[in-house]
């Protein structure tokens, strides 16, 4: 019988796998479930990428310990630190959106009489 607690290792490789079927999902969904699964997704506190925000952080200071100790370099660190920084950026930005996605998500399929104007999507840069 296999052990009830997966190693470490195989719950990454499992959580990577889930990812991908997550992202062939999305791949497939229709435009409202897809919108309320990517708000879910980018949600800073029960979400993929706050899970993943977190990892990175915890990692980050994991990282700290075993650079004081010599075990590795004060770059690994700070990459992680970084990382860990960026993504919490990430998901203040994305936060933002998350009421809007759901919005998007609540609307039935059929009840718009004429489609939305699409959005530019080309930023200019001023010079």
């Amino acid at each position: 019988m296999p052990h009830p607690t997966p190693t470490p290792v195989r719950l990454s490789d499992e959580i990577t796998r889930q990812l991908g079927q997550l992202t062939e999902h999305l791949t497939q969904l229709p435009p409202h479930e897809a919108t309320l699964l990517i708000a879910r997704i980018i949600d800073r506190d029960d979400g993929v990428l706050g899970g993943v925000s977190r990892l990175v952080s915890t990692s980050s200071m994991f990282a700290k310990i075993q650079a004081e100790r010599g075990a590795l370099s004060a770059e690994v660190w700070l990459a992680l630190g970084r990382a860990a920084n960026e993504l919490d950026a990430i998901g203040w930005d994305l936060d933002e959106h998350r009421e809007a996605l759901r919005h998007v998500s609540k609307r039935p399929a059929t009840s718009a009489p004429k489609p939305p104007s699409p959005a530019p999507l080309v930023a200019r840069r001023h010079r």
